[in-house]
């Protein structure tokens, strides 16, 4: 369910102003009073919530990696006894949903990883982890072919969605509508879920 503006305390308004703002200009070309302003508050009170730029980041850091861990909350226990094309479909579903919903915290990843930054590069890893442990789920239920380099699959998976939301510009040239419209998004899920099927599952 998305929440409206108004029902947001200061601080997460504040937070995701800051998100935004990191995610299209980045860190350093962001100030507290573009965050004040993108939050519809004072540069005092950003100040009071977060004593420096480097808290108010981290927080947003905290942020993503929530809005990350809660995406594949619950992976296991929703694939239990699941076949490889349902697991795989959950999977997928689970990706596009964290696309359609979180632009900004993907793309500030993308900006923060890309320029070395460690806060990027932890949640980078975070992501990848959280691919990983899906690849072992099916590797543990015996469906991941034996020679795919787990590693680089995981990578792959990473890209490819950080990738399309970072070229969603370019992408959307060649569709015949917006790539965050349902139909879009469905077709870019299946797409992704054959790749992965065909070249590291086989099913």
């Amino acid at each position: 369910m998305l929440i409206s503006e108004e029902d947001l305390t200061a601080v997460a308004r504040i937070r995701n102003a800051a998100l935004e703002g990191f995610a299209r200009d980045g860190v350093e070309a962001t100030s507290i009073r573009d965050v004040a302003r993108a939050a519809n508050v004072s540069a005092g009170l950003v100040q009071h919530h977060f004593k420096t730029k480097a808290e108010l980041q981290e927080a947003v850091n905290e942020h993503v990696m929530r809005v990350a861990g809660e995406a594949y909350e619950g992976f296991e226990e929703a694939t239990a006894g699941a076949s490889t094309p349902e697991l795989l479909k959950e999977i997928g579903d689970r990706i596009t949903v964290f696309v359609r919903d979180h632009r900004a915290a993907l793309l500030y990843v993308i900006r923060s990883a890309a320029a070395g930054e460690e806060a990027g590069l932890v949640i980078f890893d975070a992501f990848l982890a959280l691919v990983d442990a899906q690849a072992k789920q099916l590797a543990e239920e015996g469906t991941l072919r034996k020679d795919v380099d787990r590693l680089w699959l995981g990578l792959h998976v990473v890209i490819f969605n950080l990738g399309t939301v970072l070229l969603e510009p370019a992408i959307e040239r060649h569709l015949p509508a917006a790539l965050r419209t349902p139909a879009q998004l469905e077709r870019w899920n299946e797409a992704t879920t054959d790749l992965v099927s065909y070249g590291a599952v086989g099913t």
